[in-house]
């Protein structure tokens, strides 16, 4: 192999599978995009009775390792100047997965990171944004491995939310079989075990409706080359392949009906695969019915191409250093509102309200500094989730905003963020709540805080006319005056800053009242508990 000349740059991921390993070199291209110079797979099943055992085994490290070694020795041939190598469900479960780590770095000189589900969902995603245009569209991204499926839902390329389910094929084909056909009992058994965990993560109904799946891993690759195979009599060429679920269904009952060794000589299909192919479809299959998906497309490179756009990216832009407190930071935050659709003028008159609101308030109940900036991006973004549907837009926007990249926030800033948009209607924060649980208690406050305020100022744009200039607040004595600018009488706004303001008057223990201009209208909201003061620590 020659090296590379001095203008390209090499570079080779490789993907540590429950099921299979495989590797990739590339040569970066000017456009940020990248020619595949080599491939090599090899199922090598590192997670062979992992899901009964918890251990890898030492045949199958030995295997692994192996492989490894001969990877390593080709990616130095092409002189890379970079070299990433991952691992998934099966190291990340195993008891003994960093142990194996350590014997790969020891005998193979690899250094192999073991990725989280979200990150390798988001691999998925890059891969599957890189390929396909998904503006305007419901979309499901599914990565589905030996260990796990990885499911990322988006609208258009927006994210809102990521699941990591225990739906692996070589997982769901030792528990409850397939690799021998599987007469009715058992197969009912294998569905509904799929449709449990689709019920304990994805929910019934589904929270809304996909009409594509984007799928990458090898048993959609395998399913698209057998149907590819009957229509066309070619496998090849399966980027962007559309085949429909009904097609998926219907291969499926033939192959879950057919003998193994039979099975293995199917035009399309790895023979290595044949064993855990039924599994793997019955996880596409169960999961496409529960969206609701009418056309699946497959993207072959999935989480190694995102792996290595990854890689190029941050070639390109440098290593992002540590999130910052830049006074720019919220036009992120503003980019992804508008990514998302949102009715820039109110929001906009909502974060600059609930800024008040919280000057007004900051010192007399200490609250901390911080919250002001937290508050004023919670306002930017508080209807985002208007981009799934209108019912529960207040929840759509809390995976919204988890899932978004805005820039120089740290991920507890986020969450935090994300809880403050997920509260401005509705139910109040409770601890009980699995997005408020994890949180240290000053942080679970200044969202109840926060919310408080939001949910205010929310109300005093009620007509989205910007009626309201300015709003001044004054507190003593167990109360808190909102004292409202307008050029007109502002009675829906105050109406509605009134019926939100229940939550208002519990965390503050002040009973707020609304005056517009000078005339002295005082207009009290539900009675508070007896005043206290709030303090709340920064965290």
């Amino acid at each position: 192999m020659t090296a590379p000349p001095a203008s390209t740059v090499r570079l080779a991921a490789i993907d540590v599978g429950t099921n299979s390993i495989r590797c990739v070199v590339a040569e970066v291209q000017s456009d940020g995009s990248y020619r595949v110079l080599d491939e090599e797979r090899e199922m090598t099943r590192l997670g062979q009775d992992l899901f009964t055992r918890g251990r890898l085994s030492a045949e199958s490290i030995e295997r692994s390792i192996a492989t490894l070694v001969k990877m390593k020795a080709i990616t130095d041939g092409y002189e890379v100047a970079e070299l990433r190598a991952v691992a998934t469900s099966g190291v990340r479960e195993a008891a003994n997965g960093r142990a194996f780590c350590r014997e790969v770095r020891k005998r193979c000189g690899l250094s192999i990171e073991v990725i989280s589900p979200e990150e390798e969902a988001q691999l998925a995603l890059r891969s599957a944004l890189r390929h396909f245009d998904l503006a305007g569209r419901s979309v499901a991204v599914v990565d589905l491995g030996g260990g796990s499926m990885e499911v990322v839902l988006t609208a258009g390329s927006v994210v809102d939310q990521m699941h990591t389910l225990p739906l692996g094929a070589v997982r769901l084909t030792e528990e409850y079989g397939g690799a021998e056909p599987l007469r009715r009992r058992r197969w009912r058994r294998l569905r509904r075990a799929i449709d449990r965990v689709l019920d304990a993560h994805i929910g019934k109904p589904p929270p809304f409706y996909t009409e594509i799946m984007i799928g990458s891993g090898g048993t959609f690759t395998n399913l698209a080359g057998m149907l590819k195979v009957e229509r066309d009599g070619s496998e090849k060429n399966l980027q962007g392949y559309a085949v429909s679920p009904a097609e998926v269904v219907h291969l499926m009952h033939r192959l879950r009906a057919t003998p193994l060794d039979v099975r293995r000589q199917t035009a399309g299909l790895n023979p290595q695969r044949a064993d855990i192919i039924v599994a793997g479809a019955a996880a596409i299959a169960r999961l496409a019915k529960r969206l609701g998906t009418q056309q699946i497309l497959v993207n072959p490179g999935g989480l190694r191409d995102g792996l290595l756009l990854s890689m190029i990216a941050e070639r390109t832009v440098g290593v992002a250093g540590q999130p910052g407190r830049s006074k720019d930071r919220l036009e992120s935050v503003r980019v992804f509102a508008r990514k998302c659709r949102s009715s820039e003028r109110h929001c906009e008159q909502v974060a600059r309200l609930a800024g008040e609101i919280f000057d007004g308030l900051r010192k007399p109940f200490e609250l901390p500094p911080e919250g002001r900036d937290l508050l004023i991006a919670a306002a930017l973004l508080h209807d985002v989730g208007y981009l799934i549907n209108h019912a529960k837009h207040h929840k759509h926007a809390y995976h919204l905003i988890l899932n978004a990249e805005l820039q120089g926030y740290t991920q507890r800033e986020v969450e935090l963020i994300a809880n403050v948009a997920r509260y401005h209607r509705r139910a109040f924060p409770k601890k009980r709540h699995a997005n408020l649980s994890l949180l240290p208690r000053a942080d679970r406050q200044l969202v109840r805080a926060l919310s408080a305020m939001l949910r205010v100022a929310d109300g005093l744009d009620r007509t989205h006319t910007q009626r309201v200039t300015a709003v001044g607040v004054e507190t003593g004595r167990g109360r808190a005056r909102l004292v409202l600018e307008a050029a007109s009488d502002p009675q829906v706004e105050l109406w509605d800053a009134e019926r939100k303001a229940v939550l208002f008057a519990k965390v503050f223990g002040a009973i707020p009242t609304f005056a517009w201009g000078r005339a002295v209208r005082r207009r009290a909201a539900a009675p508070a508990p007896r005043s206290r003061r709030l303090r709340l620590a920064a965290g």
